[in-house]
């Protein structure tokens, strides 16, 4: 895969408690550099990402509910609806994982339908159902909850708790999903040679913070 091509996968993500205004500067700058298709920040950076890159093509995402999903409903969708009011073209929702074990099937999927109606039509709804939790079956139940929510993706992990992306988990879901959602793979994806591997089981996105070596990595081999 070519570094365009696999460019155009990456979400480009900064979300470290630390991460100050130049840092986010510099993420987009780089988004916009190499052709990423979005940048993720946490809410607070927002505004200043969507200006930064403002005309380029690139996106801007957040994080709902982060990184435990464990937030009430109603300030998951206010959460929703502030990040697309402050610029947010993608937010990317934690599932209630604890309601989730317990099969509370109905709470979760009233949890993820009530974020779907407050941004449809206005932003791209991710769910993140935390793989690191879920045996198998419960991969597949997740699947077919996040779909029928009305969600727009599925995503593996948040990167902050156990576990991260598994290829054998993102070939589970596309069994379930087929073309109906994407699926995102994030969660210690570092280089070319993973994430061509979670394009290859299904994923559609990659979320990321070693989005420049994974580009860097295409560009090497092809020359």
């Amino acid at each position: 895969m070519n570094k365009q091509k696999i460019a155009g996968y990456i979400e480009h993500t900064l979300l470290r408690q630390d991460a100050s205004l130049d840092d986010v500067a510099k993420l987009c700058k780089e988004a916009v550099e190499y052709g990423f298709a979005t940048v993720v920040v946490n809410p607070c950076n927002i505004e200043a990402a969507a200006k930064a890159v403002q005309g380029s093509g690139v996106r801007v995402a957040t994080v709902i509910g982060f990184p435990l999903g464990a937030n009430t409903t109603a300030v998951k969708v206010y959460e929703a609806e502030d990040a697309v009011r402050l610029g947010a073209h993608e937010v990317d929702m934690v599932m209630n994982v604890g309601r989730f074990k317990e099969k509370k099937y109905d709470y979760v999927h009233q949890d993820i339908a009530a974020v779907a109606k407050a941004v449809e039509g206005k932003a791209v709804l991710k769910v993140i159902v935390e793989t690191g939790f879920l045996e198998d079956w419960e991969v597949t139940k997740a699947s077919e909850i996040v779909k029928d929510a009305g969600a727009d993706y599925i995503k593996t992990s948040t990167g902050f708790s156990k576990g991260g992306a598994m290829v054998h988990h993102v070939e589970l879901m596309k069994g379930v999903l087929g073309e109906s959602i994407g699926i995102k793979a994030s969660g210690g994806v570092r280089s070319l040679e993973q994430a061509e591997a979670m394009i290859k089981a299904g994923a559609t996105r990659i979320g990321t913070s070693s989005g420049i070596a994974i580009v860097e990595g295409a560009e090497k081999r092809s020359i």
